[in-house]
């Protein structure tokens, strides 16, 4: 990695590697991390035990690879996620 990264965009790379739905090519989109660099960012990120869980989750799974996905994934939004309109969070 040659960025320097924000204590923000670590939790985030963090968080989308965590994600069943997130591919690693998302991160590389928004970070510029390939797959490789994730796993090497999570390993120095997590305490030993935590990287192990994580990589024994992620290892295989066909929505962490775009190319393995089944094609009718394209995107993936929880109905509980806020709708958000033109990057603005709606008043209350």
């Amino acid at each position: 990695m040659e960025k320097e990264l924000t204590p923000r965009e670590k939790d985030r790379i963090i968080e989308m590697a965590w994600e069943d739905r997130t591919p690693f090519e998302a991160i590389t989109f928004q970070f510029g991390l390939s797959e490789q660099d994730v796993i090497e960012f999570m390993r120095n990120e997590m305490k030993p035990s935590s990287f192990r869980m994580w990589r024994k989750r992620v290892q295989g799974r066909s929505t962490k690879h775009a190319k393995l996905r089944d094609p009718e994934m394209d995107r993936f939004k929880s109905s509980r996620q806020k709708h958000i309109s033109h990057n603005k969070i709606p008043k209350r």
